[in-house]
């Protein structure tokens, strides 16, 4: 039996999957990730990425944020790929429990996903820091240099800024779900950004799946590694 063959054996037979991805996820609906030749750190700013989506930058120079942030971490255009849907069908059909992501571009919502924990808060999601105004994703694209609350506030998105914490309750579901898993597919992911690298050590069975382009610290932990696209990978095994 083959790698492929043996997932779709694995999906068929469970009812409690969870999956935990990466930005990998969604580079096939044209989101650049971080990592990749052609991600954001080979991009030209005056500054690497992580200083610019660092909170101390954020609050040293807010414009410079904003210029990047709306030119690199914002896209209103893309859909969901086969890997979201695939997903999404899979807890149609009462099989996957729960979808874990360090993505923050709500592509697995718009696929139709309902229980998606995000590690790392969404674009989609802004507020006003004074008064907690909510505003969603054109205050922040329709907007020049520093966006501004009705209050005078400034609008901050939802997402986690290196040198801030995680949700602690997203984090608390995340591990209850991982550490009650029968099946765990990894995908999309290095594995090299922690705390959020370190919830797979929750898990418990022996159903591990890891599917990649590249290899990971993890691969010989896994039970199961596929080397592909994780749309074309997923979306085989579920037929979307």
């Amino acid at each position: 039996m083959t790698e492929r063959e043996t997932l779709k054996k694995w999906l068929d037979e469970s009812s409690n999957i969870v999956f935990f991805g990466g930005a990998g996820v969604s580079t096939e609906s044209h989101i650049p990730d971080f990592r990749s030749t052609d991600g954001l750190y080979n991009q030209q700013y005056d500054y690497p990425p992580e200083t610019i989506l660092s909170h101390s930058f954020y609050m040293r120079k807010p414009e410079e944020f904003y210029r990047f942030y709306r030119n690199k971490m914002l896209f209103p255009n893309a859909e969901p790929n086969r890997a979201h849907k695939a997903l999404a069908k899979l807890e149609k059909m009462g099989k996957l429990k729960a979808v874990v992501t360090q993505n923050i571009d709500g592509l697995h919502q718009k696929a139709g996903s309902r229980e998606v924990l995000e590690l790392h808060g969404s674009v989609l999601r802004n507020y006003c820091t004074r008064c907690g105004k909510f505003y969603g994703l054109d205050a922040i694209l329709n907007s020049t240099g520093v966006p501004k609350c009705t209050c005078g506030g400034t609008i901050k998105p939802d997402v986690v800024l290196y040198e801030e914490g995680l949700a602690q309750e997203t984090i608390e579901k995340s591990v209850k779900y991982i550490a009650n898993a029968d099946v765990l597919i990894i995908g999309g992911t290095s594995l090299t950004v922690y705390p959020a690298a370190g919830l797979i050590d929750y898990y418990r069975g022996h159903k591990l799946v890891l599917i990649n382009k590249s290899v990971t610290p993890m691969d010989n932990r896994a039970d199961l590694v596929i080397s592909g696209p994780i749309g074309e990978v997923l979306g085989d095994a579920v037929g979307v």
